[in-house]
Parts: C-alpha cells; sequence; structure tokens
C-alpha cells in the first residue's frame, strides 16, 4: 500500500507543532528516545481540532522515504551541504537543546542552512524532517561553518575535549562558536550564592568537573564561548493524527512532537517529561538530603540563550544560564505533588549527609545579553502561585 503525506499549512501547524515531526507505519507506536531523568505518561485522548479534516484538504501532497517510515536510516542519500552561507549553523548533538536551537535559529534567519552532526545515524530521518541536514560524527567537512554550536553530553565519548577541538576545527572563525557546559565547576557545596564570577572546583578535586573545565579550556582557546547550563527541564507531548479515507485509499499517519504549552489545538496521546523531578518520580525515594539548593532551566530558555550569544558574535566569554529561583529538593517535589500533573507519588528524601548545593543567579548575563527567560521558575511552569 503506498503512503502519502503534506506539509502542514501554515494556519493549521505553524504556530503548534515546532519541534519535530515524524511518519511512521500505521498502528506503530511512536519510538520513544530513553535519556536519563525522562518519563513518558498517556494522556486521555479528546477531540480539539473539529475541522482537521477541512484543514487537510488543502495539504500538498509528496511522496515519503522509506527512512521516514522506519526503514534503516542507512538508505538515506547523502546530503550535500553546497555553499556555506552566512548564517549557516552546525549542532554538534542535536538533541531536545539543539533541535529547540534549529528552531529559534530558523526563525531569525529563515532561509538559512542548519547541520545537525551526530554519533549514529539512528535519528537522521527526524532530524530530516526538521530541516536538519544530519551528518555523522566521521563526516569530514570541506566546509567551514560561521556559527557552530556543541550541545552534545559528556557520556557517549571518552574525549570531550577532542571532540570539542574538532568541532571547533568546523568554525570558521566569523560568527560565533558555543559550548553549553554545565553549571557544576562552581566551587560551592554549602547553599551559598554563585555568578558568573565565582571560583571554580580546583583542578584535580573531581573528575566530572575536571572534563568540563578541560573542555572549556579548549573552546576559550579556540575563541569560543562557554555557558554553564543549571538543571534543564521540559514537558513535550506526542500527538498522533491519524486520518482515514481523506485522500481516497491513501491514509495519513503523523505524529508530533512539540512543547507541552503549544498543544492546544492538538489531539495529544502521550506527556514526555525531562527533568530531575521525574528521575526522582520514578525513584520514589531518594537516599540525598532534601535541603540541597539545585538551580533550573527550561529548554526552551536554554535555547533562547543560547541564540542570543551566537548573535552576539562574542569571543572568550563564559555566561550562566538559570532562572534565579533556586529551590531545595524538597521545594521541587512539593510543587510537583501541587500541580496534580503527574500521577506517579514520590515518597521523600532520606539523606541526611550528602553535599549541600549552591544558589546560582546569572544577573549579569541578562544585563550583557538584554536577556530574560520565557519560564520566570519551575512554580510558574507548572502553574502553581
Amino acid at each position: 500500500m503506498g503512503w502519502m503525506v503534506g506539509p502542514a499549512s501554515n494556519s493549521c501547524f505553524s504556530k503548534n507543532a515546532s519541534v519535530s515531526v515524524a511518519v511512521l507505519r500505521r498502528f506503530q507506536a511512536p519510538k520513544q528516545d530513553h535519556h536519563q531523568h525522562s518519563s513518558v505518561s498517556f494522556l486521555s485522548v479528546s477531540t480539539k481540532f473539529p475541522h482537521f479534516t477541512q484543514r487537510i484538504s488543502h495539504f500538498s501532497s509528496f511522496p515519503i522515504s522509506m527512512a521516514s517510515l522506519g526503514a534503516p536510516s542507512e538508505t538515506l542519500e547523502t546530503l550535500s551541504l553546497g555553499v556555506v552561507g552566512a548564517n549557516d549553523l552546525m549542532i554538534v548533538g542535536p538533541g531536545v537543546l539543539g533541535r529547540l536551537v534549529a528552531e529559534k535559529w530558523r526563525e531569525e534567519h529563515p532561509g538559512c542552512q542548519i547541520v545537525g552532526q551526530t554519533v549514529t545515524s539512528d535519528h537522521h530521518a527526524e532530524l530530516i524532517e526538521m530541516g536538519i541536514k544530519p551528518l555523522v560524527k566521521e563526516t569530514k567537512l570541506t566546509h567551514k561553518f560561521p556559527y557552530v554550536i556543541f550541545c552534545a553530553p559528556p557520556s557517549r565519548t571518552s574525549d570531550y575535549p577532542g571532540d570539542v577541538r574538532e568541532a571547533a576545527s568546523n568554525w570558521s572563525g566569523e560568527g560565533s562558536f558555543l559550548f553549553t557546559s554545565s553549571s557544576a565547576p562552581y566551587d560551592c557545596n554549602d547553599n551559598g550564592s554563585c555568578d558568573e564570577n565565582s571560583p571554580v572546583v580546583p583542578f584535580g578535586r573531581s573528575p566530572r568537573t575536571d572534563v568540563l573545565l578541560n573542555t572549556e579550556k579548549v573552546v576559550l582557546e579556540a575563541g569560543g564561548c562557554v555557558l554553564r547550563l543549571a538543571g534543564l527541564y521540559i514537558s513535550l507531548l506526542i500527538c498522533d493524527l491519524s486520518v482515514l479515507n481523506i485522500f481516497g485509499n491513501w491514509i495519513l499517519l503523523v505524529y508530533i512532537m512539540i512543547p507541552y504549552n503549544k498543544s492546544k489545538y492538538l489531539d495529544c496521546q502521550y506527556k514526555v517529561d525531562r527533568g530531575a523531578h521525574m528521575y526522582w518520580l520514578k525513584k520514589g525515594t531518594c537516599d540525598i538530603r532534601p535541603d540541597h539548593i539545585l538551580n533550573l532551566i527550561h529548554y526552551e530558555d536554554a535555547a533562547s540563550l543560547s541564540v542570543v550569544i551566537l548573535k552576539k558574535k562574542l569571543q572568550g566569554r563564559i555566561f550562566l544560564g538559570c532562572d534565579n529561583h533556586p529551590l531545595c529538593r524538597q521545594e521541587v517535589m512539593d510543587l510537583v505533588e501541587r500541580s496534580g500533573k503527574f500521577s506517579q507519588k514520590f515518597e521523600g528524601f532520606t539523606g541526611t549527609d550528602d553535599p549541600l548545593g549552591k544558589k546560582l543567579n546569572n544577573s549579569k548575563t541578562r544585563s550583557e545579553l538584554g536577556w530574560e527567560p520565557k519560564y520566570p521558575s519551575f512554580a510558574q511552569f507548572l502553574g502553581v502561585s
């Protein structure tokens, strides 16, 4: 049986489906990424799009490749980069954060070329659907890019500084090179205050911070910038839009991953949450202390801050990304419970002697860049006063 699908018209999806679109076989469940601190929950299905069949008649149909239908990604043809433009962007590690950066960058630079470098080709079909040209890490580039952002985690490599050095070699020196790091290097474990200029952990004390600081050193020496991010979180919805007999013998089956706040008009069935709170919910009981202060930033805000830094074309700078509303672990889970948005029940924290945290403040970053978060606090994100 053949398959056809058309791109959504602007009136139908452009303001709602903004992260990714993929086409699946009929009745195939959406493939889930298995990331730490993630959870998938089912939502009840209701009709929120009564005129969908009328709008779909305006689609212009085109054939879908077997790669988009779940065939091995090796069937994808090699993508030609062509000439690199002045606003073209290379994303190393186009996961949730990288894809949001791509979306926001394209809004600022319509018609630009965006390339996503990955370790494997597992998600290349999804990237193509988003308009991102995928490349595996081993691909040798013949052109350098004016804008490069490295947002791959250190967990999938044995040489994180080396990977970042290689990414920097693909930067033309124009535009900007940005590395998304962590706030972990700040040397504070007594719930004290930290900002952009606070001292960092001395080399040799922690293997984790040694890796991050060595990697940041590579970035700064190359003329790039570092964005130290607090704990990331987000809610995504997977929407399954199935339409039968619209094109005669054709069946349309599309699933769309969108930010939770953009689901108003869509019939969504799966909610995917990411963040430390989901890890704790899954565990039920955690042997860590409840009064440890942590800091948060929404994925969308991390992406918008990254784009602002890239556009400024700065070099050799370190910035901090957080919402300026630090919370202790217990406060986070109290907000989760009060929100009523999660079916799991958290039992509690039982630890007493593990280290405390830090209270981050990025007022200097905000003032210099003219940036403010869309989600000022975790409580406001959850809709809890």
